[in-house]
């Protein structure tokens, strides 16, 4: 489901996510709600763009923030909230991908509706990136996450992230410009 950005949102955003799960662990079921309101898209978009289904993508999001629920109390010690949903995202999605290759399964990506919408060939260059390349791109881009925390969710060095991210984007421009 996308949010728009109007006047509430830009409420929300006021309060830090910190504060929020703070609020949560203590009782206020509204400030979860900001939070999901305020994350939901990122982490879907993160889980669809790595596993390539949309239902399976609601069911692992759906997941992430029933475990958060569930948690929220461990949360509140927690320096940034963004890099714990992400890092479960992470965790969620790198289980299912290799329940998935060990039953020998896969999901077939369908194509985008308008094919010259430069959305879709966004959507399908990333696809080409490697599971690495992809992963970090899209923890940066969708999480808003620093190297470090790249890193650190992906349990790879700064160096490592670097170049992941650096070859995801030449590759992005390549396949991007063999588009225009």
């Amino acid at each position: 489901m996308l949010h728009c950005c109007n006047n509430v949102a830009m409420a929300e955003t006021e309060e830090n996510d910190e504060i929020l799960i703070g609020r949560y662990a203590r009782g206020d079921a509204t400030a979860f709600d900001q939070l999901y309101r305020r994350h939901e898209l990122g982490v879907w978009r993160y889980l669809e763009r790595n596993v390539g289904d949309q239902d399976t993508s609601d069911d692992l999001l759906q997941e992430i923030w029933l475990a958060l629920a569930r948690n929220a109390a461990s949360l509140e010690s927690v320096t940034r909230f963004r890099t714990r949903l992400f890092t479960l995202a992470h965790d969620r999605m790198t289980v299912f991908l290799r329940a998935r290759t060990s039953k020998g399964t896969t999901v077939s990506r369908p194509a985008p509706a308008a094919p010259d919408d430069p959305a879709n060939a966004l959507v399908r260059a990333i696809g080409q990136l490697t599971s690495e390349e992809r992963g970090a791109y899209l923890l940066q881009m969708e999480g808003q996450l620093s190297l470090g925390e790249i890193a650190e969710i992906t349990e790879s060095t700064v160096d490592t992230v670097e170049g992941r991210l650096h070859i995801a984007r030449l590759k992005l421009h390549e396949f991007l410009s063999e588009k225009a």
